[in-house]
């Protein structure tokens, strides 16, 4: 995520007419939030996620471009295309996937799926032309686009889409994946800038959820992912000493065939906005993968930290174990699976209801917030999505959908 998301919009009043509309869909929405889907619910139609459909029919336009993913006015990141066609994909929208991934592929990467990758922010420049503003690409994104194409192309039996996303594969892998000295292979965040002086990389813990990374291994085992795989559990292991993650980590290579985890030279030690997200892949890891009580016992800082009847804090120090802050309701949202997992069940159930009545609110309130609305809700998406079991992911990194068997039979590979 920009760190732009930790700034702070105006606020703004809506008409009357737009709170009663967001209200009643969001009402839907709480009908669905957390019932076990019977066999009644599975339904072969899209738009039986209303928290998604709500977001989507207000922020997807019709050719493709999810809105307010940036901070910049109407812009559009190739996160936010990403996460939409994931979800598009766990929502059975056909015809909203393609058309994202279309404008993605047409206008983040010039239609050259053999030798660009995504940029990752699109909009208007300062010379009043719509397009490309930074060309440098997003490694969560990427790998967000790769796997939403390879599990559409399974699900839906669409070869197309794989081919893409092998494609794609390629070039993120010969673009952005690293053999640091001393650990082996690694992705990097993008292409520039993360290639600092004197033997140092800087990493995000958050961009390499490892049920993903599993995907990717089992779509190709003769590439690097299954060692970056293990190599993003050693670096959050090795990086958290008091429980916490950290936005940013730095390796520095300390001869030909060693190097040592440090401090990002950068951000620092602080764990926040980015962060957060490594407590919700940690939550979502299936319990049987191998790295699941590994990753989850190394994360005990968030739960010793955050009260029973509050919220998680929005600024940790992962070295001094310092918080500071409170957290916007995305937060919470995003520890629902992550409780789950630690079978700590009434803290889960809190966050839920903080996640479930800020999104009232905050969807009633308009467009202008003291919060980034997207980003809150894009985690709020990924955690009670999972959490109501419209999808979970296999030990192998496929998706288990909620529709899925009695929609289409899945090609599995």
């Amino acid at each position: 995520m920009p760190e732009a998301v930790m700034q702070r919009v105006g606020k703004a009043q809506s008409s009357s007419c737009m709170h009663v509309l967001l209200m009643t869909l969001l009402v839907m929405a709480g009908a669905l939030f957390w019932r076990p889907v019977g066999a009644a619910e599975k339904s072969c139609t899209v738009n039986q996620w209303p928290l998604w459909e709500t977001w989507a029919s207000r922020y997807v336009q019709n050719d493709g471009r999810m809105l307010e993913s940036s901070m910049a006015e109407n812009h559009s990141t190739s996160e936010g295309q990403s996460y939409g066609m994931l979800f598009a994909l766990i929502a059975n929208d056909q015809v909203r996937f393609d058309k994202l991934w279309k404008w993605t592929a047409a206008n983040m990467m010039g239609s050259d799926l053999d030798a660009r990758l995504p940029g990752w922010l699109w909009g208007k420049g300062k010379d009043g032309k719509w397009q490309l503003q930074d060309a440098n690409s997003a490694s969560d994104a990427d790998l967000w686009i790769v796997y939403a194409l390879l599990e559409a192309a399974r699900i839906w039996q669409k070869p197309a889409y794989r081919n893409d996303a092998l494609r794609l594969l390629k070039t993120v892998e010969e673009k952005l994946v690293v053999n640091l000295p001393g650990l082996g292979k690694m992705l990097l965040p993008g292409p520039e800038g993360f290639v600092q002086p004197n033997n140092l990389w800087r990493l995000n813990p958050s961009y390499l959820p490892v049920p993903l990374l599993r995907r990717l291994a089992k779509e190709v085992p003769q590439g690097p992912w299954q060692q970056v795989a293990d190599n993003t559990v050693k670096m959050i292991r090795t990086t958290s000493p008091k429980g916490f993650s950290a936005d940013w980590i730095a390796y520095r290579g300390t001869s030909s065939q060693s190097g040592v985890f440090v401090a990002d030279p950068i951000k620092g030690e602080a764990g926040s906005y980015d962060a957060i997200r490594v407590y919700l892949w940690a939550g979502m890891t299936p319990r049987n993968d191998p790295s699941f009580h590994r990753v989850l016992n190394a994360l005990d800082g968030m739960a010793k930290s955050t009260p029973p009847n509050g919220v998680p804090p929005e600024t940790v120090q992962i070295y001094s174990g310092k918080t500071d802050g409170v957290s916007p309701f995305g937060f919470s949202a995003a520890l629902v699976p992550y409780f789950m997992a630690r079978d700590q069940n009434q803290q889960a159930e809190q966050r839920k209801r903080i996640a479930e009545s800020s999104m009232a609110a905050a969807f009633a309130k308009g467009e202008q917030l003291t919060e980034p609305l997207y980003y809150n809700v894009m985690l709020s998406l990924f955690a009670l999505g999972w959490a109501e079991k419209r999808y979970q992911f296999r030990t192998d990194g496929t998706l288990k959908l909620s529709w899925e068997t009695s929609c289409v039979r899945a090609v599995l590979r």
